[in-house]
């Protein structure tokens, strides 16, 4: 069978290990094809070009509504799909979707998927709301497939009309990608000796209780309310620690005390942007995503399959990744109930344990990576 060329859009590059991770390496020795990947240029993109085996395409897709920027982008796009004779074109995020569906719906490109990550709009009100739900619905018309990460996602994308129901697709139990259980996070992999040394460099000492959360530090996320929940037990409590693996962003910005109290408390450490989060995992009692809005949320998986307990909340998405009682607890977005769960474990180490080790388990034999990629080759035929 004849390789066949796909190109993917993304917006940063700061998604490419959750979004595809070694994917493409995957999917080439099964099919031959040929996989390129577009992208607002950075040296993180092109570093990671060769071993994740993707052909690199420098193109600047704003995650802020910019039309002339956009149109600039989408043309880009168009041209590179006549020059390189793409055949499929795939676009993840509403913004890369939205260009990656125009270019490719523009270019005769026959298969075009959109990757809808999450409802972009479900936090917005007035005429942001509206803006943003009639830019996912163009993409979801414009795709001749619609990838929802979740089964949350596809029944909001069926109740507002986004796309024609029957170009629905879920891979598995949700997700996009699926999680690496057997390397990166797998905590036999990780040595003793390497996660001291990285306690010992961040601050962490042997007898601390380590709450941690990865992903950016923004409104959205619920980390107002996490340094919430951290005033609350620090009171009570003097061997706690605050592990934020991410960046502050100034877009959906956290409050000014949150900001000020992340970058001076010395219990809180806050390592910023990090391009392999999974070392950080280990060093963690328990797990909080404390989110107002997902697609589905990867990082709960990563943490799962690294046998840490989870705290999250029921937004969309959310109430696929855990079994309440089994591999974590639900949480509200309020910080006395964030306080009051992560107590839970505090006080019980054997819970904690028995959550983990179940996660683990539940992770891979739901999300195993290589189980996700044979459907997305099954699926969706690339």
């Amino acid at each position: 069978m004849k390789p066949v060329k796909i190109l993917h859009i993304i917006t940063i590059s700061f998604v490419i290990n959750h979004f595809f991770g070694k994917q493409f390496n995957y999917l080439k020795k099964k099919t031959g094809n040929q996989y390129h990947l577009g992208c607002t240029p950075s040296e993180e993109f092109t570093q990671l070009a060769e071993d994740l085996d993707y052909i690199p395409f420098s193109v600047e897709v704003t995650r802020n509504i910019s039309p002339f920027k956009d149109l600039k982008a989408v043309i880009k796009i168009y041209n590179y799909i006549k020059k390189n004779q793409i055949e499929k074109v795939v676009g993840h995020t509403p913004k890369g979707g939205l260009v990656a569906m125009l270019a490719s719906y523009f270019a005769g490109v026959k298969e075009r998927i959109y990757f809808r990550h999450g409802i972009i709009y479900e936090t917005s009100t007035g005429f942001k709301r509206t803006l943003l739900k009639m830019i996912d619905r163009l993409s979801g018309t414009l795709a001749t497939k619609v990838v929802c990460v979740s089964k949350s996602v596809k029944e909001i994308s069926i109740h507002d009309h986004l796309n024609a129901p029957e170009k629905n697709v879920i891979l598995g139990l949700g997700t996009c990608n699926g999680i690496d259980t057997e390397d990166k996070f797998n905590p036999e992999t990780h040595s003793i000796e390497y996660q001291q040394v990285l306690k010992k460099s961040i601050g962490i000492g042997d007898d601390d209780f380590v709450i941690g959360y990865v992903g950016r530090l923004v409104k959205d996320k619920g980390v107002n309310e996490l340094i919430g929940a951290w005033n609350i037990l620090k009171r009570n409590h003097n061997n706690l620690k605050l592990l934020l693996v991410g960046p502050i962003e100034e877009r959906d910005a956290i409050t000014f005390e949150s900001k000020k109290q992340i970058q001076t408390d010395p219990n809180i450490i806050n390592t910023g942007f990090v391009l392999n989060a999974s070392s950080y995992f280990p060093l963690m009692d328990v797990f909080v995503l404390p989110t107002y809005r997902e697609g589905f949320p990867t990082v709960s998986l990563e943490a799962s399959s690294m046998e840490i307990p989870v705290l999250i909340t029921r937004a969309t998405g959310c109430e696929e990744s855990i079994i309440e009682n089994k591999t974590g607890l639900f949480i509200k977005n309020s910080a006395e109930d964030i306080a009051e769960k992560i107590e839970i474990y505090f006080n019980n180490p054997q819970l904690r344990n028995s959550h983990g080790k179940l996660g683990r388990k539940f992770v891979r034999e739901n999300f195993e990576q290589t189980k996700i990629w044979d459907q997305i080759h099954t699926k969706l035929k690339y």
